[in-house]
């Protein structure tokens, strides 16, 4: 590490350069190729994936994306009458004829009747695009959107609904970005007091996140990425890059009040916290690429996306960073810290104040403070208890979306289920099987659950049909999912006996409970192997069984409080509806893997940084009650600001308009304030006094065979050669003893 920073402080023209140059490449070539996301939550081998799978290819014709177009009529207005009608039917031809529209289904057609409700008041069409949502290109749904808005009059409300229509609903971080990137400078400039020191570890974030960001884009071209990836990059890469920058900051102007060179002092930066860095990056990537183990193709491209994110801050943070500080030299010191330092000579940093007394007081209450972290985690826990995964549909968009107006009107006039409708598909051998499926209907429409089902309708050679279930509620609700299951166990294998039939239930609900259904079964593998590798990393750099297992208890203790937060907010609606995310619903299958991966990422930065100080301390002295005092009282006010801007960071997110990233946002933001605030500054230092000596307990065959690494080179050993700092130093954790 020390040669890498001596490199590029030396040659710091040239490093800024490759950073700018792999910015501008990427950036342009992502401009140049487009983006290629896919949301495709499907699982070979399930039986919704079967039945996709089986539509297409009976059924080609059914392959472009399906979207609606819903009018009401207020007063005394009916949708039948002859304005509303003309007004309607010149609309949807019109619609007809714009670029990447296949086809319309008027409810003023035979073929559309069922379209209007009883009560006269609502209808809808149906818009079918040539192309599968993967495929079509915004301004061909904006178009759709604009023509069928410009029929809207007084008494006539016109909404749409669907994938493509959700495309024109522009969900931007852009807002996002600018607000956290803003709050992060405040808290830098009021924790270095300079203006230049404050803005390096945000530039150096906003090169490695361009260029990541830049970098999913083309990925998607390769394989299947989500289009929230860029987004969950872009969260994650600004808060770690700029705290990861942020501890090299501190430590490089720690040096800088020592009384070393700028260019020594940025080497030792990232020759100590450097490697620190390095090390909690990788426990970050291990987390996340832990989802591979899933073997789903679709969290295989976030996992991918995300690690990209970390490995370039990390990398920036090694190599742009120290070059940008030895452009910047001294001015990395406030005005009044370089007057200082002129006047009275190099001094040593000794922490005073408030991080001082909270580390005395922790010192003094251990099990008091211990049972009360761990009272504040069981509560926020609690809700955790109650998760419940399935489908997030347009209906839990905000209400002022269109899509949301749609589902609302189409609930209200047809009832819930048919937002969101099931499909049967079968292979079809003979008469006996076309006998079966034409009194199928009759036995599902009997079937509790079941609202109405179509008829039979059979492809053109008569080898395949399929006919399609209009549950009597929300796509989201347990009792479809429940409604799934009762086809599948019960109804659907009474209905094929004596037949050939191989009836498969698809859908949106079906494949949701499908993909959810893979997730919860590998999950607790999932979590084991992330564990596991987090605990022999951390086993090896520390050299003690107590630390990974005090890391692993309270990494799960962060997830289940955080996951406790999105449940309150986001299915159970508290505020989510004022915080402009919409009403309560379920969460959806993948989000816990995500969040897991990223969440045991996150709380292993914190835990590295506070111990490893701690660890430090222990080799020099190898009292642990000194090693626990000294460790949190110099490292707590830096994770407390690096907390500080991963939360803005992290809720201003909120912001972006997409629910899914809402919902990454508030889990990261509400995870890392419990671990800086209330887990490693109070539970895991109050743990350790308790514990004492055997915090660093490791038995002696085990540590003969393990191999040795060093998180971070001891800083006091590194600069004990300066004459009179060793001295100095001693004088000064004589007086925070006695403190």
């Amino acid at each position: 590490m020390a040669a890498l920073a001596r490199w590029c402080v030396k040659h710091r023209l040239v490093a800024v350069l490759l950073w700018l140059l792999a910015l501008g490449s990427t950036a342009a070539a992502a401009a140049a190729v487009g983006s290629a996301y896919s949301n495709n939550y499907e699982v070979p081998g399930t039986e919704s994936d079967r039945a996709s799978r089986l539509l297409k290819d009976a059924f080609p014709t059914l392959g472009g994306d399906g979207n609606t177009v819903v009018w009401h009529t207020g007063g005394d207005q009916s949708v039948r009458s002859a304005a509303v009608e003309q007004t309607m039917t010149e609309t949807l031809d019109e619609i007809a004829e714009l670029p990447g529209v296949a086809s319309v289904t008027s409810p003023y057609t035979e073929r559309g009747a069922a379209q209007i409700s009883e009560n006269g008041r609502t209808a809808y069409a149906t818009v079918t695009f040539r192309d599968q949502l993967d495929s079509i290109a915004p301004g061909e749904a904006r178009a759709v959107v604009q023509t069928a808005e410009a029929a809207e009059t007084k008494g006539l409300d016109v909404a749409l609904g669907g994938g493509a229509v959700g495309l024109t609903e522009t969900k931007s971080a852009k807002t996002a970005e600018i607000v956290g990137v803003a709050v992060a400078a405040v808290v830098l400039f009021l924790a270095f007091g300079s203006l230049a020191a404050s803005l390096l570890p945000i530039a150096t974030a906003v090169v490695s996140v361009g260029t990541a960001y830049a970098g999913i884009v083309l990925l998607g071209h390769v394989m299947t990425v989500a289009d929230f990836a860029p987004m969950l990059g872009t969260l994650i890469g600004l808060g770690v890059g700029i705290d990861y920058a942020l501890f090299i900051v501190t430590r490089h102007r720690k040096g800088l009040k020592r009384g070393l060179p700028v260019a020594e002092a940025a080497e030792r930066a990232v020759a100590t916290t450097g490697r620190a860095v390095v090390f909690a990056g990788a426990t970050v990537c291990i987390a996340l690429l832990g989802m591979l183990i899933l073997r789903l193709s679709f969290l295989n491209g976030v996992a991918i996306a995300a690690s990209l994110t970390v490995v370039l801050t990390v990398a920036a943070s090694v190599t742009l960073l120290p070059a940008l500080l030895s452009f910047l030299g001294p001015r990395a010191l406030s005005r009044r810290e370089r007057r200082r330092l002129a006047e009275r000579g190099p001094e040593p940093e000794v922490p005073t104040g408030l991080a001082a007394r909270w580390s005395a007081f922790v010192e003094r209450h251990p099990k008091l403070l211990g049972a009360l972290a761990v009272v504040v985690i069981a509560v926020l826990a609690v809700p955790t208890l109650s998760l419940r995964l399935g489908t997030s549909d347009q209906g839990n968009n905000p209400a002022t979306a269109t899509t949301r107006q749609a589902y609302d009107l189409l609930a209200d006039g047809f009832g819930p289920g048919v937002n969101g409708p099931l499909t049967l598909v079968t292979d079809v051998r003979g008469a006996p099987d076309r006998l079966a499926l034409d009194n199928l209907g009759a036995t599902l429409e009997s079937t509790p659950g079941v609202a109405s089902v179509s008829p039979v309708t059979y492809s053109d050679g008569s080898d395949a049909a399929f006919l399609t279930v209009v549950p009597d509620s929300a796509p989201q609700s347990k009792a479809t999912s429940d409604l799934v299951d009762r086809l599948r166990g019960d109804v659907l294998p009474r209905a094929e006996s004596g037949t050939s039939l191989d009836l498969h239930v698809g859908g949106v609900t079906a494949g949701y409970d499908d993909f959810a259904e893979i997730i919860v079964g590998k999950l607790p593998l999932f979590v084991g192997v992330v564990i596991g590798l987090g605990c022999v990393l951390l086993l090896l750099a520390f050299r003690s069984v107590g630390i990974p297992l005090k890391a692993a208890v309270m990494n799960v203790a962060a997830v289940a409080a955080a996951f406790g937060v999105v449940v309150a907010v986001f299915q159970w609606g508290w505020g989510s509806e004022l915080m402009g995310l919409g009403r309560a619903g379920p969460i959806e299958p993948f989000l816990p893997v995500i969040m897991v991966s990223v969440l045991f990422g996150l709380s292993m930065d914190y835990q590295v940084f506070l111990v490893s100080r701690m660890y430090e301390e222990w080799l020099e002295t190898g009292d642990n009650r000194v090693a626990v005092r000294v460790g949190l009282a110099e490292t707590s006010r830096v994770i407390n600001s690096a907390a500080v801007i991963m939360i803005s960071v992290f809720l201003a997110f909120v912001l972006s308009g997409d629910r899914v990233i809402a919902m990454f946002g508030i889990a990261l933001a509400a995870a890392v304030a419990l671990d800086a605030f209330v887990l490693r500054t109070l539970l895991v230092p109050a743990l350790m006094h308790m514990l004492g000596g055997a915090n660093w307990w490791l038995p002696r065959s085990l540590d003969r065979w393990l191999p040795r690494i060093s998180i971070e080179v001891p800083e006091r050993r590194a600069h004990a050669k300066i004459p009179g700092h060793r001295e100095r130093d001693e004088v000064a954790y004589a007086q925070l003893e006695k403190r």
